[in-house]
């Protein structure tokens, strides 16, 4: 299926999408989540091109772009993204707006690269300290779920169209040259299984993170997004509301603790969006995070 956005760069011999929009610098750039695709962020990514180049892309392996053996380490995405943004000829340097995974991928590429990121805009970033913030009875939840029994050879057609009225809702006022191709796809078996697949190596990616030593001085905002989001029940079924509450507690303790290690780190509270909805629900949130970082 043609992407509604984006053109195509290679990269490695592998064809990667890549949409922009705007112009000026530092630019932005999205990194998207595991199980996410560049094109989740567009309504962040339009507003953010008003004020300065723009930028979303699907990481091989993801999306609209070339197919790869998932997971990879973090060394390779991040290798990835700074070979893309060369070959696509985006300068230097960005403001990189990381969601979950991707915002793990934008600190290690801000410590890799540090001469060439301007700032952090991180949403609901994947932390390797969460679970050390986590009640036990959560911790164990995790320890005891197995990927493989998570997708089924054959999705029941009720979760499928239940996620698919999910999406919709989330994208409702999308156009629907967008909406329509993105929906489907994210509710193909094949787009659900590279959500598992990408974050299946989150271990090693957290010892990679771990050794690479400290972030650059450079301002970093988080958010976090304190509502439950439907995606969040559907995936945590039998967990009491106190126990979601206790993680909602504990991911915003450690995202204090994070901002506050860094010289310019601050964390924001989202009220009315959660981890999965965070893009769709509240661009502007991202938006104005990323204003703020670049008039610093």
């Amino acid at each position: 299926m043609k992407p509604p956005l984006g053109e195509y760069y290679d990269v490695n011999g592998r064809k990667l999408l890549l949409h922009r929009e705007g112009s000026g610098g530092p630019a932005v750039v999205f990194l998207p989540g595991a199980g996410a695709v560049g094109m989740d962020y567009w309504d962040a990514q339009r507003q953010a091109a008003a004020f300065t180049t723009s930028v979303f892309y699907d990481r091989a392996g993801t999306g609209w772009s070339d197919g790869i053996d998932l997971p990879r380490s973090s060394t390779e995405a991040t290798d990835e993204l700074r070979a893309l943004l060369d070959v696509a000829e985006i300068p230097g340097p960005y403001v990189l707006a990381g969601h979950s995974l991707g915002g793990l991928y934008a600190r290690h590429y801000a410590i890799r690269f540090p001469g060439e990121v301007a700032g952090l805009v991180l949403m609901e970033p994947a932390h390797e300290d969460y679970r050390a913030y986590m009640p036990r009875e959560l911790v164990e939840r995790w320890d005891a779920w197995d990927p493989a029994d998570a997708l089924p050879d054959e999705l029941p057609g009720e979760i499928l169209e239940f996620y698919r009225v999910l999406f919709e809702q989330e994208m409702a006022d999308w156009p629907a040259g967008l909406r329509e191709p993105l929906v489907d796809s994210h509710v193909s078996r094949e787009w659900l299984l590279t959500g598992i697949r990408e974050a299946a190596n989150v271990k090693a990616v957290h010892d990679e993170i771990r050794a690479a030593g400290p972030l650059p001085d450079v301002p970093m905002i988080i958010l976090t997004a304190v509502a439950v989001d439907p995606f969040k029940r559907a995936v945590s079924a039998g967990a009491s509301d106190e126990l979601l509450q206790a993680e909602t507690d504990g991911k915003t303790r450690l995202y204090n603790d994070f901002a506050a290690s860094v010289p310019r780190g601050e964390n924001r509270i989202v009220e009315d969006a959660g981890h999965v909805t965070l893009p769709f629900r509240r661009p502007e949130a991202a938006v104005r995070a990323i204003r703020d970082v670049l008039a610093q």
